[in-house]
């Protein structure tokens, strides 16, 4: 992962509200949920919450796909592990080593 990606990811989590529809989908688990599932939990109007889910999903944090006529969203479990790695890999290189 290279700095831009991980810029847009966490730029995406930046919201309060975003960053709520992604750990609602987070619990939720592979599965996903349904549009309607979403904004019910949230309590997220359904213009706003189809606003959020775009730019979720341009930033790479959720997947939606369609079964049938209902669109499923779930969280994007490999990029967002790839996001906690990026932003912990250099972990305690700099500490000050003990006298």
């Amino acid at each position: 992962m290279n700095v831009t990606e991980a810029a847009l990811g966490f730029s995406a989590m930046g919201s309060e509200s975003r960053l709520e529809v992604l750990q609602t989908l987070v619990r939720a688990g592979e599965p996903g949920l349904r549009v309607g599932d979403i904004q019910q939990r949230t309590g997220i109007s359904a213009s706003t919450l189809a606003h959020h889910l775009k730019f979720l999903s341009a930033a790479n944090l959720i997947v939606q796909r369609k079964q049938g006529r209902v669109i499923m969203s779930t969280a994007n479990f490999a990029h967002l592990s790839l996001l906690a790695g990026f932003i912990l890999e250099n972990c305690c290189t700099e500490a000050e080593p003990k006298p």
